[in-house]
């Protein structure tokens, strides 16, 4: 599998040379896919790259995470836009000057900051599973405070795919340091409707189209409403038997796969 290298990257802050490990599959319009907080492997689009044939996809593992490099300290607060600009470095090194952006979760976050901060290098962004609010009160203590504090309560299959995506050793780590920057996003709030882009959402101008099961645990009440308000003229797609990872649910993969196959079609 190919491996890339960049002299610097502010995701990894501090790291000299930093690897990035990619995968490139498929030939046709260029879709960069932009992986979860925890990593490609929990969630990957094995399906979509199957049921899609004529698309090339691009898929970066961040600095550490998967292949890539790691690094030592917890994620910085700004991790999200750090990702973004560490994104485009990587599309730079490969030579591709604009794509699709498919990002799922933490990847939807940084597709959209993309958006916001290159919309140049954006043909159209897909966001599935998207974050709007800093402070996820319903998954605060459920899910983030208890898998922080206790990673080895992840049910087995998911820790297998972990593994398997990260290594034995460093799975854990990986799953404490986005479980606690999301705390860290919480309780740095000034208000509780606070959004992660700085009050910019409505300033994304380039096409749209957000993709969200409806039964997603990690959604705050109104959270994807109030987002697709913001965003002028973007598409809300709605997975009735999705939760938060659609593209891989056995419920609505292909549900996903078409939606995706329509807007990937558009120009």
């Amino acid at each position: 599998m190919p491996f890339l290298e960049l002299e610097s990257s502010p995701h990894a802050a501090g790291v000299s040379t930093v690897q990035i490990h990619y995968r490139d599959v498929g030939s046709g319009r260029t879709v960069v896919f932009l992986h979860g907080g925890w990593g490609y492997g929990t969630y990957p689009i094995e399906r979509q790259i199957s049921a899609l044939r004529d698309v090339r996809f691009v898929i970066p593992d961040r600095s550490g995470h998967g292949r890539s490099s790691d690094f030592p300290s917890d994620l910085p607060i700004d991790f999200h836009q750090r990702a973004a600009e560490e994104t485009l470095l990587v599309l730079d090194a490969l030579g591709i000057e604009r794509a699709v952006f498919w990002g799922h979760s933490d990847g939807a976050v940084i597709a959209a900051m993309i958006g916001l901060c290159a919309p140049e290098r954006c043909e159209r962004v897909v966001l599935e599973a998207f974050h709007s609010c800093r402070n996820k009160l319903r998954s605060n203590d459920i899910f983030f405070r208890r898998f922080a504090e206790h990673p080895e309560e992840i049910g087995g299959k998911l820790q297998a795919l972990l593994a398997a995506d990260h290594g034995e050793e460093r799975w854990k780590n990986i799953v404490r340091r986005n479980c606690r920057v999301w705390l860290r996003l919480a309780a740095e709030s000034s208000r509780p409707d606070e959004d992660l882009y700085g009050g910019r959402l409505s300033k994304l101008r380039v096409p749209v189209v957000f993709m969200h099961g409806r039964g997603d645990p990690r959604t705050e009440p109104g959270e994807i409403e109030r987002a697709h308000a913001l965003v002028a003229g973007s598409e809300m797609r709605w997975i009735e038997d999705g939760r938060h990872s659609p593209h891989s649910e056995e419920a609505s993969w292909k549900e996903c796969s078409e939606i995706l196959r329509g807007s990937i079609a558009q120009k």
